[in-house]
């Protein structure tokens, strides 16, 4: 079960890359996160009531669906963080550098709240992450690279809240509240006027948060986090040869792979 978390948590990087991307051109990625986040909650709501009736009618502990609503509070940060970062910079920057912070986060709690010991190989793929981060950021001081690094920060936070959510009941009713959470967190940000791609944003939102969500029921955590980071790759070439973020881009690319060298490194390590 541990090798289908695995090729979840990959498909999870592969639309999660895709809805950035989206999300980055859209204009407006606040309000087009916002209406995704509505969408998400829409198309969820069908199959996850068919799911219930099926499954014989199960219910989460109160404490599942209060780690719901707070995941859903810290998913309302990383969209503001996220929209200003990508508002401030190009994706082939501010991606690399938020999903491969969170790791580095991971690994750092591990060390510093519960005693755990780096092997090399492990201080190796810690080590290439930073410099890749480094690599990353533009000459001089960057409002992007800081957004980008709060980030990863949130991501860290609500990926640990999910992986004692997903074990605290049935995993997909677990996601479910969590989705509807999102939802109503970013409901004030929605705005009035149309918006471009927040059904493609929240299709995939779904697609890749779903994968994820099982990943985290069926593998470590210490496996899924940084394996659902490799979107990084893809994100920085589409980034420097589809949207022409063409300043520094060798720098863009060899960052990316120093980020995507260290994330494989702590996965294979775990």
């Amino acid at each position: 079960m541990v090798g289908l978390g695995i090729a979840l948590a990959l498909a999870s990087a592969v639309f999660h890359a895709a809805w950035n991307i989206l999300l980055k051109t859209s204009g407006d990625p606040l309000r087009v996160s916002a209406r995704a986040a509505t969408w998400s909650a829409v198309i969820a709501t069908p199959f996850a009531l068919v799911a219930w009736i099926a499954t014989g009618r199960p219910s989460l502990p109160p404490e599942a669906y209060a780690l719901a609503v707070v995941s859903g509070g810290v998913e309302l940060a990383y969209f503001q963080l996220l929209s200003a970062a990508y508002r401030a910079g190009d994706v082939s920057t501010v991606y690399p550098v938020a999903r491969g912070t969170a790791p580095v986060i991971a690994v750092l709690a591990g060390l510093g709240l519960l005693g755990q010991r780096l092997t090399t190989q492990e201080l190796v793929g810690v080590a290439l992450v930073i410099v890749g981060i480094w690599s990353a950021r533009p000459p001089g001081r960057s409002r992007a690279v800081g957004l980008a690094l709060a980030t990863g920060v949130a991501i860290a936070t609500y990926t640990t809240i999910d992986q004692v959510g997903v074990h605290a009941g049935p995993f997909w009713l677990y996601a479910y509240a969590v989705f509807v959470s999102i939802a109503v967190w970013l409901a004030p940000f929605r705005g009035r006027a149309a918006v471009a791609n927040a059904l493609p944003v929240g299709a995939l939102t779904l697609l890749a948060y779903a994968m994820v969500l099982t990943a985290l029921s069926l593998a470590p955590l210490a496996i899924v986090a940084p394996l659902r980071e490799t979107g990084i790759v893809v994100v920085g070439l589409w980034g420097v040869f589809r949207l022409g973020e063409n300043a520094r881009a060798t720098a863009r690319l060899a960052a990316a792979s120093f980020v995507l060298a260290g994330v494989a490194l702590l996965a294979t390590a775990a």
